[in-house]
C-alpha cells in the first residue's frame, strides 16, 4: 500500500452505532495507511474531500449517507485529480446511491470502475454535480419535509415525507422543457426527475438505469391527483414507475433545459441545490461520463 492510501470522510451523524462500529472495522483492516477526517458542518466534506485529492490519497472514501457521498464526490470532482478512486462505506439513512452502485456489483466485480455523473447549471452560472439523483416539484418538496422528520430512516422516513409534500406542497406549474434536441414541450408538472442510479430518497424510479451507459433516465409526472400518487407509491417504492400512463413520461437522454412558471425546490442527492425563495426558475442539466472511478469499501 502507498504511505497515503485511503482517506475516509465521515459524518458522525450518520449510522449511529452501526456508523461507528465499521469506522472502527477500517481503522483495524488499514491501520496507519487510513486517514479519518470527520465533517463538522454542511459542505465541509467538500473542502475535505477536495484537499484530501490535493494531498495524494490514492482512495477518498465517503462514510455516511447520500449527503456526505454528494459532497465528497463534489470536493473530488472540483479537484480535477481523476486519478484518485472514489470509495464509498453506506451508513446514512437511505443509501440510494450504494444501492446502485452494489446492484452493478455482481456483473462488474468489485474493483474500481468509472461512472457517469450528471451536472446541473443555472443562469446565473452556478452549477453542481451529481451522482445518483435530481428531482423537482414533489420530489423537491419531499426534501423539504424529510429535513423536519428526526425520528425515522430509509423508507419511512421518504413515505412519510412524501404525505407531508402531497398535503402541503401539492401544485403543478407549467414548465417548458426540452430533452436532447427534441422541440420543446410545454407542460404541467407535478415532478420531474432525472437520474444517474436507480433510486431517489429510496423509491425505485429509475429500474433499468445503469451508472456507466452515458445517459440520463428520467420520469415526467403531468397531473396526478393525489389519490393517484397514493395508489402508485407502493408499486413505486419496489418495482418503478408504471410502464405505459397518460401522465407519465419515461425515456432517457443526455440533456434537458427546462423553464419553469414557478421558482423551484430542486434537489440533488438529496441536498438543495435551490429552494423557492431563490427564485431560479431555469435549469440545465446533462450528463457527464465515465468522470469517476467508483468502488465498495469493504472491510
Amino acid at each position: 500500500m502507498a504511505e497515503r492510501e485511503l482517506c475516509v470522510i465521515f459524518n458522525p451523524t450518520s449510522g449511529k452505532h452501526r456508523g461507528k462500529r465499521r469506522l472502527e472495522a477500517v481503522q483495524r483492516t488499514w491501520g496507519d495507511h487510513v486517514v479519518l477526517r470527520p465533517t463538522d458542518h454542511p459542505g465541509h466534506a467538500v473542502e475535505l474531500a477536495r484537499q484530501a485529492a490535493l494531498d495524494g490519497f490514492a482512495i477518498v472514501d465517503a462514510a455516511g449517507g447520500d449527503g456526505t457521498v454528494h459532497e465528497v464526490a463534489n470536493g473530488l470532482l472540483d479537484s480535477g485529480r481523476r486519478d484518485v478512486r472514489f470509495g464509498l462505506l453506506p451508513i446514512g439513512s437511505a443509501n440510494d446511491y450504494a444501492y446502485s452502485v452494489a446492484s452493478e456489483t455482481t456483473a462488474t466485480g468489485t474493483g474500481p470502475r468509472w461512472v457517469d455523473v450528471g451536472r446541473v447549471r443555472e443562469p446565473s452560472g452556478r452549477e453542481r454535480y451529481f451522482v445518483c439523483c435530481l428531482g423537482l416539484g414533489l420530489n423537491g418538496a419531499v426534501t423539504i419535509e424529510s429535513r423536519r422528520i428526526r425520528l425515522l430512516q430509509g423508507m419511512l422516513l421518504y413515505g412519510w415525507a412524501t404525505l407531508k409534500a402531497l398535503w402541503k406542497h401539492y401544485d403543478c406549474p407549467i414548465m417548458r422543457m426540452q430533452i436532447d434536441d427534441a422541440s420543446v414541450w410545454e407542460t404541467p408538472t407535478l415532478m420531474f426527475s432525472t437520474l444517474v442510479g436507480k433510486r431517489e430518497g429510496g423509491f425505485v424510479l429509475a429500474p433499468q438505469a445503469r451508472l456507466d451507459d452515458g445517459r440520463l433516465d428520467f420520469i415526467h409526472v403531468a397531473r396526478l391527483s393525489r389519490l393517484q400518487v397514493l395508489r402508485f407509491l407502493p408499486r413505486v417504492a419496489l418495482f418503478g414507475p408504471p410502464a405505459a400512463h397518460p401522465q407519465i413520461r419515461q425515456g432517457q437522454c443526455r440533456r434537458v433545459h427546462l423553464e419553469s412558471a414557478a421558482a423551484l425546490n430542486v434537489h440533488i442527492d438529496g441536498e438543495f441545490f435551490c429552494t423557492a425563495p431563490d427564485n431560479v426558475r431555469e435549469l440545465t442539466i446533462e450528463i457527464v461520463p465515465r468522470a469517476l472511478q467508483v468502488e465498495m469499501l469493504t472491510v
